[in-house]
């Protein structure tokens, strides 16, 4: 507590606000995600503060910022996220875990990239921000399976090498230390975990990849320094489905701001890996 931003122990920042923006307003409007409800979300978060355990945003990205501008203005949802070489911050990936339950039984791995890159490009359209959110859904899915986490990995990689026709190579290719290598062999000093997504992305994987259970991951994922909440973030969703609620240390949770908000969303959400047909 009272870092950065002067917050008391147990504040969540912009990362898990807009995740519980997706999770509050995924299927809104049906059976399939709706970006004008995701993009209410966003806008009731920035403009009025939705989703904030204490009534005030205190953290948001530029990249981010701009993009709910637009939606504020009217510009339609897939159009809305900056789509250069230069937007590339952590700004979707720190809030897509939600679609790991949307996924259960979508068999075909170009819809679900399709889905990935309309809720990722709310915000962040580019293809290097589209691709790390494929990437770590397809993690997150792997673990909600209950796949332990080295299967998870091995599969992952697998997956990649078999061939992923609807990413450009250019693309895959900037995320070699994940697909084609082990990055949890890599020691501390090539670890970044700068606001650049694929650094997030990589930074993420070896926090949760080189520790066994969800305290340690998310402690090694903020104490890299750098953007803190959003590599906590993306590791903790790992850890999260992989451990547990249970493996939450109870302390944590106790102080957790605004927790009874959370649970709503989180019963309130639909659990489609519960009941979504798998035909």
């Amino acid at each position: 507590g009272y870092g950065t931003h002067n917050q008391p122990p147990g504040t969540w920042s912009d990362d898990t606000s807009l995740t519980l923006a997706l999770a509050d307003n995924l299927l809104a409007g049906g059976d399939r995600p709706d970006l004008e409800c995701i993009a209410w979300g966003c806008t009731e978060w920035y403009y009025k503060a939705a989703y904030t355990p204490h009534g005030k945003v205190f953290d948001v990205g530029n990249a981010t910022a701009e993009a709910i501008k637009r939606l504020k203005k009217g510009v339609a949802p897939e159009k809305a996220g900056g789509s250069g070489e230069r937007d590339n911050g952590n700004g979707s990936l720190m809030r897509i875990a939600p679609l790991a339950f949307y996924m259960f039984g979508i068999r075909k791995a170009e819809e679900r990239f399709r889905i990935v890159r309309e809720v990722s490009s709310l915000t962040h359209a580019h293809e290097w921000s589209v691709a790390a959110c494929y990437i770590y859904v397809e993690m997150l899915n792997k673990l909600r399976m209950g796949r332990k986490k080295k299967t998870a990995y091995a599969e992952l990689r697998e997956d990649f090498a078999r061939g992923v026709p609807f990413i450009s190579k250019a693309t895959l290719a900037k995320f070699v230390r994940i697909l084609e290598n082990d990055i949890s062999l890599l020691p501390e000093e090539e670890i970044r975990s700068s606001g650049f997504v694929i650094d997030t992305l990589e930074a993420a994987f070896w926090c949760f990849l080189t520790t066994d259970n969800y305290r340690d991951a998310v402690l090694k994922a903020v104490n890299l320094g750098e953007d803190t909440d959003t590599t906590g973030a993306v590791t903790g969703a790992m850890a999260g489905l992989a451990y547990g609620l249970d493996a939450i240390p109870q302390e944590w949770r106790d102080q957790l701001a605004a927790g009874e908000e959370i649970r709503r969303i989180a019963i309130k959400m639909p659990r489609w890996d519960m009941f979504r047909k798998t035909a």
